[in-house]
């Protein structure tokens, strides 16, 4: 007799609308603060995003890592260990603090060499405004790593609404911090970056509390007590660091191209930074599936059913197709509007509005194919096979073409998303042949 699926269509349902929604509002914050200061003008725009490039590339290098806990502690659920569950979780949040902590030490003290570094030459008003706001971005990377974990381990147990809940709260608290600081009290760049980290705190504090609870089965206390167990570590960082790479160089090939962006002039540069802001909310949604997926696909190979983890890639790539033809739909019949809300200058918004355009038609095509499967092929311990076939496409295709088209023929900004639309269809393609081969399903991670 035919075996029932492990999730009913409702529970898939519980535990990726609030993972979706919650991704949604996670990037509305970065483009919160984006539109929020565009009124304040060119610099003050292109030194959100320059720094917000820094931001994304560490933020997702801490998702990654505790991408690595969550899928310990979901295989440990398919099993039914909440034991070893537990003590994976505890962990976890050890890991993400020592790390991110020392991140933020290092980027404090080599703040300024750090910009000029990566950025290069760009004017003197969007440098002074990049280091401001790379001031509290970096103090905020310790919290924003701490609520990614403990939202990661809420997750690995199907308990989704929790973190939306605390997203929900954070980014209102982001928006009416921001109206206050820079528009009430004229602080700009730094009025951001404050309210930003204010919300990142509370998120911190409030999802480490609510893992004290006993109504769930991880639950965290006695945070001062975690002391670092060896084996467990490995385990973690032997998943979490090549997604921490794959993510690292992803963001990594941003910021090298965001240079080559940088030599354009400010105009490029807003268009640019409003474009990527677009890009990344027609995605986010999409994105969400795949996370949710990492949880499903870690009980399903945790409970031994293979055969269901594979239905449910297949499933829930589906799902993030349908989800991403909408959403490119609707971003880019709100694009002209939010440029003219954003008070964005003439020619960037015509800029902007050109490679969204050219996003739009492509995105749907290629995208789910090039990242929804690899979430699934992760959660069962392929990490390095994606980190490989990532880090490659992303440096050959994406950024070699990028820098041929700019620097030899002098396309400009538009560039950048030929250079991204060819990545995604290489990547799609070694990804769907790795999926039918099943080799990413002979590994062992609990």
């Amino acid at each position: 007799m035919e075996q029932k699926h492990l999730f009913s269509n409702k529970m898939l349902k519980s535990i990726l609308v609030p993972v979706i929604l919650e991704q949604l509002l996670n990037s509305f914050m970065g483009t919160a603060d984006t539109m929020m200061v565009s009124n304040v003008g060119s610099a003050a725009i292109s030194a959100v995003s320059l720094v917000d490039s820094i931001n994304v590339l560490l933020i997702q290098a801490f998702s990654a890592l505790a991408a690595g806990g969550t899928i310990i502690c979901a295989q440990y659920m398919g099993q039914r260990n909440y034991e070893r569950a537990n003590k994976s979780a505890r962990q976890v949040l050890f890991i993400i603090l020592s790390i991110s902590a020392a991140v933020t030490i290092l980027c404090l003290l080599f703040k300024d060499p750090l910009l000029h570094f990566i950025f290069g030459k760009v004017d003197a008003d969007v440098m002074e405004a990049s280091s401001v706001y790379f001031l509290f971005s970096a103090a905020s990377y310790p919290f924003i790593a701490l609520y990614d974990s403990g939202a990661s381990i809420f997750r690995a147990q199907e308990n989704t609404k929790g973190p939306l809940i605390i997203s929900v709260i954070s980014n209102v608290m982001n928006i009416v911090g921001n109206a206050i600081l820079i528009w009430g009290f004229n602080m700009g760049v730094a009025g951001a970056a404050i309210a930003t980290l204010v919300s990142r705190i509370f998120c911190a504090v409030v999802v480490l509390w609510q893992l004290r609870k006993n109504r769930q089965p991880i639950v965290v206390r006695d945070y001062l007590k975690i002391r670092p167990d060896r084996k467990l570590i490995g385990r973690i960082l032997g998943l979490g660091i090549p997604s921490g790479i794959e993510n690292s160089m992803f963001q990594l090939g941003k910021l090298a191209i965001q240079s080559t962006v940088s030599t354009l002039g400010t105009t490029a540069i807003a268009a640019q930074a409003m474009t990527n802001n677009l890009e990344m909310l027609n995605g986010t949604a999409a994105m969400g599936v795949g996370i949710g997926l990492m949880t499903i696909v870690g009980e399903c190979i945790g409970a031994g059913r293979e055969d269901e983890a594979v239905y449910y890639v297949k499933k829930l790539s589906c799902v993030a197709e349908m989800i991403i033809i909408g959403c490119c739909l609707l971003v880019f019949a709100l694009t002209k509007p939010i440029t003219i809300l954003g008070g964005m200058e003439p020619e960037s918004a015509r800029m902007c509005f050109q490679m969204m355009a050219w996003i739009t038609v492509v995105k749907p095509l290629v995208w789910v194919v090039s990242f929804i499967p690899a979430y699934g092929m992760r959660a069962a311990g392929d990490v390095r096979f994606s980190m490989i076939t990532s880090c490659v496409s992303m440096w050959v295709f994406r950024f070699c073409l990028c820098l041929f088209l700019i620097r030899v023929i002098g396309m400009g900004p538009l560039a950048v998303w030929f250079g991204m639309f060819t990545d995604w269809t290489i990547r799609g393609i070694v990804f769907i042949w790795r999926f039918h081969s099943r080799k990413w399903l002979k590994h062992k991670v609990v």
